[in-house]
């Protein structure tokens, strides 16, 4: 599943790309946050259903990546597929590390699992489970932030799925919290995945700043040392 913005057409030929690179692919539309949010009150918070508290309020655009990432969630179950992989549209690969994590996924995956294919190499292992020639698989100590690219199970998307009937932070963030949704969370690298960002025009998650700068990176440093006081165990 490639989730995409309709008009975006940055990114357009990068979606074709993607469907004709990927194992049966499809587009699922990305909700515009702006245009539900005044809709959610009921189910939006201020960073305050989980500890630690979130410290900066969701803007749109991260409001509609969270219910973009759940209605992906929903299709897994509604198509009762074992598992699928659900990637942004600004996803590039490289083939050779592409198609080991591939194996790795065809080897390892099922309904139970949660595999991160993040584009940055920042995550440690807390216990490696297999490996397919460079790429390992593994639960790694610390779960990463971004979202490009990621292998669900239908039993895992069931469970996310009950845990984020309310939202307080980005969808990435709360993945970070396996001590509240239960999930585990498991990473390849390397993986051959990589985002083209600023190359398609930049971010489609705007987010308005508030506060210092100082502030914000007090806040931000905080929160993280906060996560990371709660690492994934083997």
């Amino acid at each position: 599943m490639i989730i995409h913005m309709p008009g975006s057409s940055n990114r357009a030929a990068n979606v074709e790309h993607l469907l004709f690179s990927l194992p049966k692919a499809e587009v699922i539309e990305a909700v515009n946050g702006r245009a539900v949010a005044a809709d959610l009150a009921e189910i939006l918070h201020p960073g305050d259903l989980h500890r630690p508290n979130y410290p900066f309020p969701l803007s749109p655009g991260e409001i509609g990546c969270f219910l973009s990432h759940r209605r992906c969630w929903q299709r897994i179950i509604d198509a009762d597929w074992d598992y699928a992989l659900i990637v942004e549209d600004d996803l590039a690969l490289e083939p050779p590390l592409w198609q080991e994590a591939l194996t790795l996924i065809a080897q390892q995956a099922s309904q139970e699992s949660f595999i991160r294919l993040p584009a940055k190499h920042r995550e440690m292992p807390a216990l490696q489970v297999s490996q397919q020639g460079e790429s390992k698989l593994f639960l790694p100590k610390m779960i990463g932030l971004q979202t490009v690219a990621q292998v669900v199970g239908r039993a895992a998307a069931r469970r996310l799925l009950t845990a984020t009937e309310h939202l307080d932070r980005p969808v990435d963030t709360f993945l970070q919290m396996h001590w509240v949704h239960g999930q585990p969370i498991q990473t390849i690298l390397p993986n051959g995945v990589s985002e083209q960002t600023e190359a398609l025009g930049g971010s489609t998650i705007q987010k308005r700043k508030t506060g210092s700068k100082l502030s914000r990176e007090f806040k931000r440093a905080l929160y993280r040392a906060q996560v990371s006081a709660r690492p994934q165990k083997a």
